[in-house]
Formats: structure tokens, sequence, C-alpha cells
């Protein structure tokens, strides 16, 4: 079966209650993917960035409704300064290229990130897909865009100390969910199924708070080969996790599987 006859199947019928609402995934393995075939890592990050919408489109045949996207963390800042400029060049252009496909799909699209550092054509193309896709209720995109976990937090925890020092918080007030309203998006659910392709196992310091209850899915498959069928597959396996955990919900371990070599 070729992969496009692949990647037109339907979605596993996987029943409602047991849908991840909200799904984070790490991109992973553009540059792996790039070495393999005697490409430059630019090329790699590029390809890498053409499958957003198809992981948008996965999401809404499927039926989440939240998704959460590592596109660049504050580590990478760490990398060459020819790869960052080539990511931040690439980050605007994409943003352009992809924002009218999203917005047809009724995907509405968000930033989480600090500002600081970015080049302003990336906040600028950030802010005007924000724009004009805010009304749209089909689909929720964060995207993580010079973003740490750690650093979510210590802006957050920043936020609250300056209400208390002014007075207008008392530090016996500070729980779980007064820290949640200072985060990125304070609107937004925890993470319950975080998805990482490019066979690595480890979160990286994404959503550090948010991944506190989530189940963790890994798929061996880089992030320029990722499909449909991936996203669906990794929803299969929340599910049937669920359903072992609860333990009063239908068996899903006759539901198709999607192959992920």
């Amino acid at each position: 079966m070729t992969s496009t006859a692949r990647t037109a199947a339907p979605p596993p019928p996987v029943p409602a209650e047991l849908l991840p609402r909200t799904v984070a995934v790490a991109m992973d393995g553009n540059g792996r993917w790039a070495r393999a075939r005697g490409l430059s890592r630019s090329e790699g990050h590029r390809a890498g960035a053409e499958r957003l919408p198809e992981l948008a489109r996965a999401a809404l045949e499927i039926g989440v409704r939240r998704l959460v996207v590592y596109g660049f963390s504050t580590e990478n800042w760490r990398r060459s300064p020819q790869e960052v400029a080539a990511l931040m060049r690439l980050s605007e252009q994409a943003l352009g290229a992809q924002r009218e496909r999203l917005h047809a799909m009724g995907v509405r699209v968000r930033w989480s990130g600090r500002p600081g550092r970015l080049w302003r054509g990336v906040v600028r193309e950030l802010r005007a897909t924000e724009e004009l896709t805010r009304d749209n209720d089909r689909l929720t995109l964060d995207l993580c865009v010079n973003y740490g976990g750690q650093a979510e937090l210590v802006d957050a925890m920043a936020a609250i100390a300056r209400q208390a020092g002014a007075g207008v918080l008392r530090p016996e007030a500070v729980d779980e969910e007064l820290l949640g309203r200072h985060l990125y998006q304070a609107d937004g659910a925890d993470v319950e199924l975080f998805l990482r392709p490019s066979g690595e196992h480890r979160t990286s310091n994404f959503l550090l708070w948010q991944l506190a209850h989530a189940e963790l899915v890994f798929l061996d498959v880089l992030w320029p080969d990722f499909e449909r069928r991936h996203l669906w597959e990794a929803v299969r396996i929340y599910a049937e996790r669920r359903r072992r955990r609860e333990g009063v919900v239908p068996d899903l371990s006759s539901l198709p599987r999607s192959s992920t070599s």
C-alpha cells in the first residue's frame, strides 16, 4: 500500500469519551531526516514546517480540539548563528504561507513564548496569524515559539511575585490554580497526550506544568515523515491506556492500528 493511500484512510473510530482534548507535539527529527538524505539541516527544517497543516487536519478529522506544538525552544538559541538565522527566516516564511490554509480549516492560532530575541518579522507574522484566526473555533493551535517550560514557570512566578510585592496578592493565596492563570495560555487545559516523534524519549523542557498528568507516547518516525495516521495511532494508544486505567469503557484492542515504520 502506498503512503498516499495510507494517508487517505479514515481515522480509527475512537469513542468520543476516550479522545484527548489537548494534545502536545514536539516536532523533532528534522536534522536527522536531512542528514540521512544528504541535505542541509535547513532543508530538513523546511520539510518539517510543511507537516504542520497535516497535523492540524489529523486533529480535526479525529476530533481533537486543541494542539500545542513545540516550534522553536529557548534552547535553540544555542545552535549555530547560521542555523538560527535559517530557522528565523523559515518561521517567517512558513507562517505567511500557511496562515490562510489554517484559517480556511477553521483553526485558531495562538502564540506562546517570549518575544525577546525573536526577529521582528517572526513576531509580526505570529501576531498577524493570531489576528486573522482569532474567531475560529474548530481547533485551537498553540504555537510555542521561543518557548521553554522553565522560562514559562519563571515568568509566571515573577508576575506573581510582583503582585505580592505590590500588596495586591497575599502569599498564602498562591496555589496551583493561581499559578496556572499566570501561564502563557491561562485558559488552556492540562495536556492529556504528549506525542514525540523521532524515537527520542524525553520532554525537552516542553510544558513542564501542563504535562503533569499527561500520557506520553513516543513514535519512531522523523517529523518530516509525519502523517495523519501517526497522530491517530498516538490517540489510539492514549485511549487504550485510559480504558485500562479506568476499566469502565469499551475495549479498543480490535481497533485498526496504524503502521509507524
